[in-house]
């Protein structure tokens, strides 16, 4: 049966796709958000990431609230059991290798090993301006990045410097993000998964002909905001079928709702909606 992940409400606004109710909502409704994913068998929670998005047109486009990762899944951990937690996703360009591998390698000790690293080249120019990163040849060394956090994660001693506490995994999945064919080759070269967003499940599918996925490689696949399962079950259905057919391993979920209440009815009813 295909898992499912949740794109985690409050913890950021898209102004396309959030919830009304999400824009004041307090953090006890995510904490209440997990603690129900957790129980009924959802396998991750999100969390993306951005510093800071500029204001006016960006922030409009693009939303400006962006809960931080390692903050948000440290407290959700103590709050769960089972459920694991992706960051959807972490720029890389934004952190040394060494700096990802200690940061998250804590919390996947912290986690009892449920982390998964969902990462991307990252797209947002200003913010590498702020931040002082290059722009430019972010692929690049992005790439580079990945080979490096292969080679440190996990590890105690690497170069001649000790990492402790580090990841727990002894091979922590990695999921590319992105939205070219790009993206997808880098992720079956370098990584484990597959996490692409904003594109249509025919597109993905003929992506997906184009290349031979290792064994145990995800496809975690994102479809529109997911109609009531609970009103619509049969709308539901009619959005999602189409990434199972691309070849989904994993659906990242995110719901049309009305309240918190109505959030977490979906939550229990949708895997009727993938059987």
């Amino acid at each position: 049966m295909t898992k499912l992940g949740l794109i985690t409400p409050v913890l950021t606004l898209n102004p396309r796709v959030h919830n009304s109710w999400e824009e004041t909502a307090s953090f006890d409704a995510v904490v209440e958000i997990a603690e129900t994913a957790d129980r009924l068998g959802y396998h991750h929670l999100t969390c993306s990431e951005h510093i800071a998005v500029p204001a006016g047109e960006i922030a409009a486009r693009r939303g400006s609230r962006y809960y931080d990762p390692l903050a948000t899944f440290g407290y959700l951990a103590a709050r769960t059991t089972f459920i694991r937690f992706e960051t959807h996703v972490l720029v890389l360009g934004y952190h040394h290798p060494f700096e990802i591998a200690k940061r998250y390698g804590t919390l996947d000790a912290i986690t009892g090993g449920r982390l998964i690293l969902g990462v991307g080249v990252g797209s947002l120019e200003e913010e590498f301006a702020l931040l002082g990163a290059p722009f430019a040849d972010r692929g690049e060394r992005g790439d580079e990045s990945l080979r490096e956090l292969r080679r440190v994660l996990g590890q105690r001693e690497v170069d001649g410097f000790i990492i402790d506490p580090h990841a727990v995994q002894e091979r922590m999945p990695i999921w590319i993000g992105g939205r070219t064919f790009r993206s997808l080759r880098r992720a079956v070269e370098l990584a484990d998964g597959w996490c692409p967003f904003g594109l249509r499940s025919d597109a993905i599918a003929e992506m997906l002909h184009r290349v031979e996925l290792p064994e145990g490689f995800e496809v975690v696949l994102f479809p529109e905001p997911v109609p009531d399962p609970v009103g619509d079950p049969d709308g539901a259905r009619e959005v999602i079928q189409p990434y199972l057919d691309a070849g989904a391993t994993i659906l990242n979920l995110r719901f049309r709702s009305e309240s918190l209440a109505h959030c977490l009815e979906q939550l229990e009813a949708v895997p009727a909606s993938v059987s």
